[in-house]
Parts: structure tokens; sequence; C-alpha cells
């Protein structure tokens, strides 16, 4: 019943699509979600296009299933990155921090469906234009760098404004969330901070504590000044850019400070002055299990949201 437009163009199960977030993005997680009949991703993130490849090929042999890379187009790697994914055939990309108007081409040659994330209804149509497959309107409720609007706003703007798949983010944990994402007119959601917590993760466990730990009031978008927020779990580092806030601080000393802090969590552990990106979702995620067990409440409790509606 949840079969949709984006299930046929990525050649998926279910509509679910897992976010590509640096350093927690990796092979082995990709590889989990789609054996479980989501579409897994890579997250390049900044990382160098030899990492980026081997990522790839480890994941060509824990799943046959599709799979997909997202792409920072700001990475100072992000020629070679391009050139690695287009010649390992990767099925799909996500983008994010850029447009990918110039390498549209190239994919659309070997069949890879190009896919960015947008916060806004004008980068949406700017993208359709361009040609992509399907667009991520992504809410501010989201982890790591966001916009301004909520999902709840964007997404059925987004849907109104472009004749493409639009896939929801932002905000979405369960098989409410899913069902609402639907009702706004996606074809299809993309999760992020729910993964983080799958045991396929190669994420620190301290990382998957915090988020585990945190309540409903437990992030915030830190660095606004820079023109790139980042939402991230409370906690000692979240202070630090608090007190560069008050006393407004250069984007220099914001940068400084930020500098390494998500390799910090995810890799080295640090819960206190790492940077922890996780969605105000956080507060939902009481426990760390298998990507499938994941989409699988995800897909049932959507069913039942579904069969609770028609009594209404």
């Amino acid at each position: 019943m949840f079969k949709t437009e984006i299930c046929e163009l990525l050649n998926i199960q279910y509509p679910i699509i897992q976010g590509g977030m640096a350093w927690v993005a990796t092979a082995e997680l990709a590889a989990a979600v789609s054996n479980a009949g989501g579409l897994g991703i890579i997250g390049a993130g900044n990382a160098p296009a030899d990492f980026v490849r081997n990522e790839i090929q480890k994941v060509k042999k824990l799943t046959n299933k599709p799979f997909g890379v997202n792409i920072m187009l700001l990475s100072p790697f992000v020629e070679e990155v391009i050139q690695a994914v287009y010649e390992e055939r990767v099925p799909v990309i996500t983008t994010g921090a850029g447009n990918p108007a110039k390498y549209i081409p190239m994919f659309k040659e070997i069949g890879t469906k190009v896919i960015p994330v947008v916060p806004s209804v004008a980068l949406a149509k700017k993208m359709e234009k361009d040609g992509v497959d399907a667009v991520i309107a992504e809410g501010t409720e989201s982890g790591g760098h966001v916009g301004e609007l909520t999902t709840m706003a964007l997404v059925p703007q987004v849907v109104d404004a472009v004749n493409i798949p639009v896939i929801a983010a932002g905000g979405i944990a369960d098989g409410r969330g899913f069902v609402s994402a639907m009702a706004l007119g996606a074809k299809g959601v993309q999760l992020g901070t729910v993964f983080v917590c799958a045991e396929e993760c190669t994420a620190h466990v301290n990382y998957k504590n915090a988020i585990i730990k945190a309540g409903d009031r437990g992030t915030v978008v830190t660095g606004r000044i820079t023109g790139h927020p980042v939402r991230i779990i409370k906690n000692k580092l979240a202070r630090e850019f608090d007190k560069l806030e008050s006393s407004h601080s250069t984007v220099e000393e914001f940068e400084k400070l930020g500098a390494g802090k998500l390799k910090d969590a995810v890799v080295g552990g640090d819960a206190d002055y790492g940077s922890i990106m996780a969605g105000q979702i956080s507060g939902m995620i009481k426990e760390i299990r298998p990507a499938k067990a994941i989409i699988e409440d995800i897909i049932n409790g959507a069913a039942t949201t579904i069969d609770s509606l028609k009594s209404i």
C-alpha cells in the first residue's frame, strides 16, 4: 500500500531514504538500510575521493540492492568525488550545499538518479528546470545544516510548485510522521537521526546515547551568524557556540571552534565538546535497533495510523 513514484524511480521496496550524514552514513549503515527495503546512502561529506570509492565498493559487497551517495558540493574534493561516483556507476546521488546542474548530463548518461536537498520553493523550481529526478524538501527540524522553513510549511509548497516527486525530510521518526508527509503530498521520506541509532551505524555509542537521552528541547541551532546554521544536541560545545553568539564573534571564530568537532563526536565519542548533529525528533528515540526493525516499525505504524484515521 506504500508503493509510490519514488519506489519505482529508485527500484526500492519502501519510499524511505536514509540521510547522507557525514562520518555517520558509512557503507555498513547504507547496506543495512538498502537490504531492509529502503535506500541506503553513503555520506561523502568532505572526504577525499579514495575514501568515498572504498565505501562504495564496500557497499557493493554487502548488498545487491540500490544505494546512493550524498555529495556535498562545497567539498574541496567534489570534482574527484563526482568522478569516482560516476566511474562506480552509483544508482542514486543526493546533493547538498550547491547546485548539481553541471553534473546532471553525465549522470543521466549512465542512468544515475540525481536528487538534491532543497530548503525553499525557489531552489526546488530551479532544480526541476535543471533536470533533476526528484527533490528532498528538508525542514528546519532536521539535524545538521538547516534552513528556516519547517517541514510542515515547506513540503506542501514545494509539492505545489514542481511536477517531480518530492521527498519530505526533517522531523520524521515513525509511522505517524510518514503518513503526515504523504498527506502533505510527498512521495517518500528521508530519515537521518533515526538511523544514527541503528545497530549497523558505526557512530560511537556515546553519540547514539546522547540522542537517546535527549528530550523534546534537547537540540539547538548554532552558528546562524555564519550563514550555515547547524542543529546539534545541547552540550558544552553548544554553550561555547552560544557564548560566541552573545559576544558577536566573527565567522572565523565560529569556524575555528567547530572545526573537526563532528568527527570528534562520531568517531571519538566526545559527547561534551563534539558536534552531535541530530534533529528535533531525538526525544522520540529510545533505543538502538537494527535498521530493518526501524523500517518495519515505520511501515507498520503508518498502516496503523491510516486505519485509525478511517474512524474519524
